[in-house]
């Protein structure tokens, strides 16, 4: 009956309690407190210290909700997120300068310059299989630009929600700063108020009901979604190396639960015989004869991703295609790196992203027919890969592959340069950030000219003539000798 009683009395977020969260904000915002220089640099620092005074909880609740290895915790959301806030701390000065820009003669005389303001209120909705970098990573974004915020965590990595909730309301500015656990009547209630700018990562569907959303408020979004990054394999490479690169870019990013991780390889068929060998060896070398008993790869996330990516790999026509892995272990949601050789383009695991440990081969006769295939697939992934020494080969991948993001002779690493941006293109999101990125991302660039009073030009003023009007049009087009020509007219007239 206690029970019972404490479940009645839990409070329900509502949509009256969204219309409450996103008032105070605004209320708090409109004091101009988030705008300050000093808020912003204080709010990083807290970010920081919340990080460095954290890190073991942080580790703890991605192992709980993924098992994910310390070493890819600590790397992967711990340090690349404090290597946002450094980077945000030391350049933030500098992005909130105004930009000087050009006038013309039309205005003569005159100044003009582009200031960086922040939007206002703005909601983050986060992913669960990163749940502490594409939480925070906006974040920094949002702070660095002057905004209030609301981050929505995944409630499919529960712990993870639970610590960003509480280190957030300890460490951050709770009046400008907020977390919003929940499923999706939280989400949908979020998403019923006006917001500045709303920033999710996650799937297409969900995307459509978030784009939607945004529409009756008409509400700037990004999206960072995902979809089948290609990993194209030439023959005269590193095998070794490329191979390595591959693992640590599939099965060392969340076991494939990664957005940006490689989702099948196109290799030709008479190399694809060397490729597999060399994928066997580096895997056993990586993860032993049993990666089952392996702690350095992540779980699947819960029982309905396990039994997707299980319907995959059971296809009628797939299972036979196995060459190597497979093995699983429903109970604990293990999935061993899966290798799936030549299978057919038309299966089920060639028509959806994976974001799982299954990675198929595909085969052609020559590898320049890859680009063929990535294009008749209709999408355009947030990423795409290339293996080769070939410059032409080289130079075709980047101008006539559509991605959110190319890497030659690598996987995965471009996600850590800040000077990049990061986002997709179609199918694969709209927008992007990182660095730089993320303070645009999170700021509207306002135009500002500045005039005085003299040099006040009769010819915009009526009774229009002829004369006025090419002088002015002489004038407007910045053509010297357009306007000399205009002004002889005119005397001459």
């Amino acid at each position: 009956m206690l029970m019972e009683n404490k479940a009645e009395n839990k409070a329900v977020f509502d949509e009256e309690s969204a219309k409450e969260v996103v008032k105070e904000l605004r209320d708090s915002f409109v004091t101009g407190k988030t705008k300050s220089y000093r808020w912003r640099v204080t709010q990083l620092k807290a970010m920081l210290k919340m990080l460095d005074e954290n890190e073991p909880q942080i580790v703890a609740a991605l192992r709980d909700d993924l098992s994910k290895p310390e070493f890819e915790s600590s790397l992967y959301e711990i340090q690349m997120l404090k290597n946002s806030c450094r980077l945000a701390l030391k350049e933030m000065n500098h992005w909130m300068m105004p930009e000087k820009a050009k006038t013309s003669l039309t205005t003569f005389p005159s100044s003009a310059e582009i200031i960086s303001e922040p939007l206002g209120v703005v909601f983050v909705i986060s992913a669960w299989n990163y749940p502490f970098l594409l939480s925070l990573d906006p974040v920094v974004g949002a702070i660095s630009a002057g905004n209030a915020i609301v981050l929505k965590p995944s409630e499919m990595a529960p712990a993870s929600s639970s610590l960003l909730a509480k280190l957030v309301a300890d460490y951050l500015d709770c009046s400008c700063i907020k977390v919003v656990e929940g499923a999706v009547p939280e989400t949908s209630a979020l998403l019923e108020q006006k917001w500045d700018k709303i920033l999710y990562t996650g799937n297409g569907k969900v995307a459509r009901i978030v784009m939607a959303a945004a529409a009756k408020h008409l509400t700037p979004v990004v999206l960072e979604l995902g979809g089948k990054s290609p990993v194209i394999v030439d023959s005269d490479i590193n095998l070794k190396v490329a191979t390595r690169r591959i693992i640590v870019g599939k099965w060392g990013c969340n076991n494939g639960q990664a957005c940006i991780s490689p989702d099948y390889i196109i290799t030709t068929k008479d190399y694809a015989t060397k490729l597999v060998d060399s994928f066997k060896c580096e895997l056993e070398r990586f993860y032993g004869k049993d990666p089952l008993e392996s702690k350095d790869l992540s779980r699947i996330v819960n029982s309905n991703h396990f039994d997707r990516l299980s319907k995959l790999m059971d296809e009628e026509k797939v299972s036979s295609k196995i060459v190597h892995g497979g093995q699983r272990n429903e109970k604990d949601l293990q999935i061993a790196p899966t290798i799936l050789l030549d299978v057919p383009v038309n299966s089920l695991i060639m028509k959806e992203e994976i974001f799982g440990p299954l990675l198929p081969i595909i085969t052609v006769d020559k590898v320049e027919q890859s680009f063929d295939l990535i294009h008749s697939s209709g999408g355009k992934p947030l990423a795409a890969y290339l293996f080769t020494n070939n410059k032409k080969l080289k130079r075709k991948f980047v101008e006539t592959v559509s991605a959110g993001g190319l890497v030659v002779n690598d996987t995965a690493v471009h996600l850590a340069i800040h000077s990049l941006p990061f986002g997709g293109v179609g199918e694969s999101g709209m927008g992007s950030y990182h660095g730089k990125f993320s303070f645009d991302a999170f700021s509207h660039k306002k135009a500002v000219l500045y005039r005085g009073f003299a040099g006040d030009a009769f010819l915009r003023y009526p009774p229009y003539t002829p004369g006025k009007l090419t002088l002015l049009q002489a004038l407007v087009s910045g053509s010297i000798v357009g306007i000399i020509r205009a002004l002889l007219g005119w005397f001459w007239a």
